[in-house]
């Protein structure tokens, strides 16, 4: 029987606190929403556009953010995550590709996929850091916190409707680099979450084949966060830290995992589209155009 993929598109942007770090753009609300242009733009420059496409409705006000109980903008979160979890039970799909959007997009397809396989999914996690942030530590963007989501962990409103959590056993960082706290790295120690650095993964596959070979799952959900990527070779997402993957590196590591197991889940995330945003503002003070 053949297996139905869909692709999930999801802009969310309100996961990320993170105007601040795009000082080129001038309106902050631009750079808060950019996570969501990237989407658009992941949608259309990625392949398989004849698969069975559903687009996650996200809210565009950017006008009253708030924290809640530790979260930022944790309302309007919770209610794209049933609308997205929704969209997903509804199609019910035994493989999702999907283009987001902040780092938190990979939370209801990697659950929804762990509940359809009864437990055998590992999460192979490709980004510059860990993202197991939890309500009320120092930074409120919840898509620091999509790991620990992931692993049942953080605020009830958003987890009361997630369908499962994966065990830390069963998750691997790739491409970590940097933890941002030092709070942030004894927390992956005390989880027990396994990581290969840039470094592993320059001098080869290895680590990866063999944590594959034993991570206890015969499938796997692959998110890939665009600030893993080393920017002096391109600037793709808000992140800038030194010494990230190859573009040909990142490649690789999903080959090597799709070749190892079955890939049921594939998400890109955090595109920040710099150039586009400050195109579009100026596009708008165009007569005729704007």
């Amino acid at each position: 029987m053949e297996k139905k993929t869909i692709r999930l598109i999801y802009p969310q942007w309100q996961g990320g606190d993170i105007a601040r770090w795009i000082p080129e753009v001038d309106d902050p609300r631009d750079a808060a929403r950019g996570y969501a242009l990237g989407a658009q733009m992941l949608a259309m420059l990625a392949p398989g556009k004849d698969v069975e496409t559903h687009v996650v409705p996200v809210s565009m006000d950017a006008s009253d953010r708030r924290v809640t109980d530790g979260v930022l903008d944790r309302d309007t979160i919770a209610l794209q995550t049933r609308a997205a979890l929704d969209i997903v039970r509804g199609v019910a799909p035994d493989r999702i590709v999907t283009l987001g959007g902040d780092c938190s997009v990979s939370v209801v397809p990697f659950t929804y996929l762990l509940h359809r396989y009864g437990g055998d999914v590992a999460l192979v996690w490709i980004d510059a850091h860990p993202d197991i942030t939890l309500p009320g530590d120092a930074y409120a963007g919840y898509h620091a916190m999509a790991v620990t989501a992931c692993m049942g962990l953080g605020d009830g409103r958003i987890l009361s409707c997630l369908p499962a959590r994966f065990e830390a056993s069963k998750i691997l960082f790739v491409g970590l680099r940097d933890w941002e706290r030092d709070e942030i790295r004894l927390r992956q120690q005390q989880y027990g979450i396994c990581h290969l650095s840039p470094a592993d993964i320059a001098a080869g596959l290895d680590g990866l084949r063999q944590w594959l070979r034993t991570c206890g799952a015969s499938r796997v959900a692959v998110h890939f966060d665009m600030d893993v990527l080393d920017p002096a070779e391109i600037v793709a997402a808000v992140g800038v830290v030194p010494g990230g993957m190859k573009m040909a590196e990142v490649a690789e590591v999903v080959a090597a995992v799709a070749a190892e197991k079955e890939l049921v889940g594939l998400t890109v995330a955090e595109p920040m589209p710099r150039t586009a945003i400050r195109l579009r503002s100026l596009f708008a003070r165009l007569p005729l155009l704007g």
